[in-house]
């Protein structure tokens, strides 16, 4: 329509962009939560490394809003699609650190 105005970011690069985002601060959030757990007796049970995930995953929605992301328009669907691939991302590479006995 006449009356629709252009997006600063068309649908595959709005999908791109949130995707490219959400793997970043998972992989992020495990080396954190690796910082983080470090001097722990038992790091993969510290409940300290899923309260840096859990930010990781809350601090995406302010970063999507300056890059340009409408996030007023994320549908229940959008939400539980960051907070997946985040974990995700999260999970295996957190598992991967705790089991080479990585430290940062």
């Amino acid at each position: 329509m006449a009356t629709d105005t252009a997006g600063r970011f068309s649908p595959h690069m709005r999908g791109v962009t949130v995707t490219a985002l959400a793997s970043v601060m998972g992989i992020l959030a495990a080396v954190g939560s690796s910082v983080v757990t470090a001097e722990a007796a038992t790091p993969a049970t510290d409940p300290m490394g899923v309260f840096v995930l859990a930010g990781a995953i809350l601090v995406q929605f302010p970063v999507l809003q300056v890059v340009g992301i409408d996030v007023g328009e994320f549908s229940t669907k959008d939400y539980l699609y960051v907070a997946f691939m985040t974990f995700s991302l999260w999970f295996v590479c957190w598992g991967i650190l705790l089991s080479t006995g990585t430290t940062f």
